[in-house]
């Protein structure tokens, strides 16, 4: 059976708009302007204009800066002699790193190294626990875990399949299978890590209560589980927040 999509957070885009799509139709938005009033300078200020009003449609700032960039910046590079195959070489990039059903994922927004050390002094756990990095990306949270609890057997699951192989390159000390982190059973785990969207946090919450050990843990980067007060909100040392969940908490 497939699997389910993330629950839509309040004020997010209809699903057939789904990012990137939204982005696509935003830019083809600003040269549909830049084109129909210009082209010229004042043509390209309203198109950019409309890229940033644009932009705001999106909850997260790093989606609202590639949005209201992205038309400038192709502008830009219109102006030079580069050959017009070359825009194939980045999204050629992105669809090997992001295939599709990888859309509805989080993006690769590595964790910072020392970002879980105050993790164990809250959930201290035994040699030999097995640790879950859920979407491990390049494998940097696998490297944070391991800086913090350098005796456990630590696992990885990534989608993309370059994202996958270079994370085993890089941390050949994990077990990193290549998969959806939604199908991955979570139940065999002491502690799952997620650095994910806020999209992705009340399908976090259901699959913990379904699978999880009731003495097992949650924790998550910058997004917590809806409605649910954290065992511990830890301060990581850079921007980001650490929010930690005791399953059994969960369930109550």
């Amino acid at each position: 059976m497939a699997a389910r999509l993330p629950h839509a957070a309040p004020g997010d885009a209809p699903s057939a708009l789904r990012w990137p799509a939204l982005a696509l139709l935003s830019w083809a938005a600003c040269f549909a302007v830049w084109r129909l009033f210009g082209p010229d300078w004042p043509a390209a200020l309203v198109a950019s204009g409309l890229g940033i009003i644009l932009a705001g449609v999106h909850r997260q700032t790093w989606r609202r800066l590639i949005v209201a960039s992205g038309f400038p910046l192709a502008l830009l590079f219109t102006g030079t002699d580069l050959p017009a195959w070359i825009w194939l070489i980045p999204l050629a990039v992105l669809v090997l790193a992001y295939p599709r059903r990888g859309w509805t994922d989080a993006p690769l927004f590595p964790t910072p190294h020392d970002a879980l050390r105050a993790l164990p002094a809250r959930v201290p756990l035994p040699g030999g626990a097995r640790v879950l990095d859920a979407g491990c990306g390049l494998g940097d949270g696998l490297v944070a875990l391991r800086r913090a609890y350098p005796a456990v057997r630590l696992a990885g699951i990534e989608y993309s399949g370059v994202l996958w192989l270079l994370a085993r390159l890089r941390c050949p000390w994990a077990e990193i299978a290549r998969g959806d982190l939604w199908a991955q059973p979570w139940r065999e785990t002491d502690l799952v890590y997620l650095f994910q969207r806020p999209e992705s946090m009340p399908r976090a919450l259901d699959k913990a209560r379904a699978e999880m050990r009731p003495d097992s843990w949650l924790a998550s980067l910058d997004f917590p589980l809806p409605g649910q007060a954290p065992f511990a909100q830890l301060e990581t040392g850079t921007r980001h927040q650490l929010y930690v969940y005791r399953v059994r908490d969960l369930r109550a």
